[in-house]
């Protein structure tokens, strides 16, 4: 179907075919007629399948012209994709005269004022940010029509239940709202009780699993030889770019500045940079000026960043739904990607609470002609060994042993 038959504005469409698009995702050919209609919804889906096209089209088709006071909140978890959802909607409204504001924290407030007091009509925004201008009186939630609840289990994970509570209840009751979550825990129960009405439920694909075009594996090795066989896997593998995941910032710090070192070109993304930091990282990466992105979780969701090859979980994900997140981020938009998972002794219970996730035994491979260390991980699977998970001594629990083969080299 294309989307001329979805009864979308005529100048909406306009900036649907400037942005190239030519037929709806899946999401999108089922959340537009419901939220056109008035409906509220439920949206689930994996990452690059057109999530924010799927909320902002018809909402823009229905807001008409520009009037002075926000009618359209999106809250989203992180600056990073507050600034992407923005420059995502404004570019779909390029051929209306709607007014589309950024409001996140980490930057001066100066801006912003001058952006609320000329008049906006959507407003993106991070939680905390947001409740600051409520509270100085420089922004007013009275004129809302459309709530969007963006990565919903992602604020949760980050604290913002209470404050998107807060905001919630600054918005006029008579609206419509839309809330997009990967996962629905009880607390997101709660709140879709308490702030939606009979909300209509999408789910595209299947939501616990990487997607199909991905291809992941462990890379089990000793704790003192993770450096060692990150640097060999980047030398071998044939990328475009990569993204290495690290648990902490102080990590990332030190993996960006190693991998600097040995003459990669690296861009390092976490919270304690600043946001000029952290947008001229993203964009230099995008650009292809930096190969590899060094980053904590706050790049595991939603970042839209095409040409992803490779994903490596330098340390592996405390939550399995991260590891998804993560992995998603390469293969994406039916591109094939690869993602390598970095494994020590101490994270079995990780790994196999990921694995219970997805459902799936995730394939163990040894790097050819690395010079490994000998660790208790190599002893799983053999006859008569006891599981290292089902030991005192954590470790991964491996049923068939490992592969031993070369990796697989991306096709350019």
């Amino acid at each position: 179907m294309a989307f001329s038959k979805l009864d979308l504005s005529h100048s909406v469409l306009e900036g649907v075919k400037a942005m190239g698009y030519v037929e709806p995702t899946p999401i999108q050919l089922r959340a537009i007629p419901l939220i056109l209609a008035g409906q509220d919804v439920i949206g689930s889906a994996q990452t690059g399948t057109g999530k924010t096209a799927a909320f902002a089209l018809p909402i823009l088709s229905k807001l008409g012209t520009h009037e002075k006071t926000p009618r359209v909140l999106v809250l989203e978890p992180t600056r990073e994709l507050a600034a992407q959802v923005e420059t995502a909607i404004r570019d779909l409204a390029r051929f209306t005269n709607l007014r589309v504001a950024v409001i996140f924290g980490g930057v001066g407030y100066g801006r912003q004022h001058e952006a609320l007091r000329s008049g906006v009509d959507i407003l993106v925004a991070t939680p905390g940010r947001l409740l600051d201008h409520l509270q100085q009186g420089t922004c007013t939630l009275d004129g809302v029509n459309y709530l969007v609840l963006d990565e919903a289990d992602r604020m949760l994970d980050m604290g913002f239940m209470p404050d998107v509570r807060r905001i919630v209840e600054r918005c006029p009751r008579t609206r419509h709202t839309s809330l997009f979550s990967a996962t629905v825990p009880p607390e997101i129960e709660s709140l879709i009780k308490w702030a939606m009405k009979a909300p209509q439920t999408i789910e595209i694909g299947v939501r616990r699993s990487p997607a199909s075009t991905v291809k992941h594996v462990l890379y089990p090795v000793a704790e003192d030889q993770k450096t060692d066989l990150l640097r060999e896997l980047l030398e071998r593998v044939n990328y475009d770019s990569v993204i290495v995941f690290c648990r902490t910032k102080n990590r990332a710090d030190r993996i960006g500045n190693m991998l600097k070192k040995n003459n990669h070109a690296v861009a390092i993304l976490h919270s304690n940079r600043t946001q000029r930091e952290r947008e001229q990282a993203l964009r230099g990466f995008r650009d292809g000026r930096y190969e590899v992105l060094v980053a904590t979780d706050i790049a595991s969701r939603g970042l839209d960043v095409a040409n992803v090859s490779h994903v490596i979980n330098f340390d592996v994900p405390q939550h399995p739904e991260d590891y998804v997140h993560r992995i998603g981020r390469t293969g994406r938009a039916e591109a094939t990607g690869d993602a390598f998972t970095l494994v020590v002794a101490e994270d079995a219970q990780h790994v196999q609470a990921i694995e219970r996730f997805v459902s799936q035994k995730i394939e163990r491979v040894k790097l050819e002609n690395f010079n490994y260390k000998y660790t208790a991980l190599f002893e799983e699977g053999k006859p008569g060994q006891t599981p290292l998970a089902d030991r005192k001594t954590r470790g991964v629990r491996l049923s068939g042993g490992y592969y031993f083969g070369p990796v697989r080299r991306r096709k350019r």
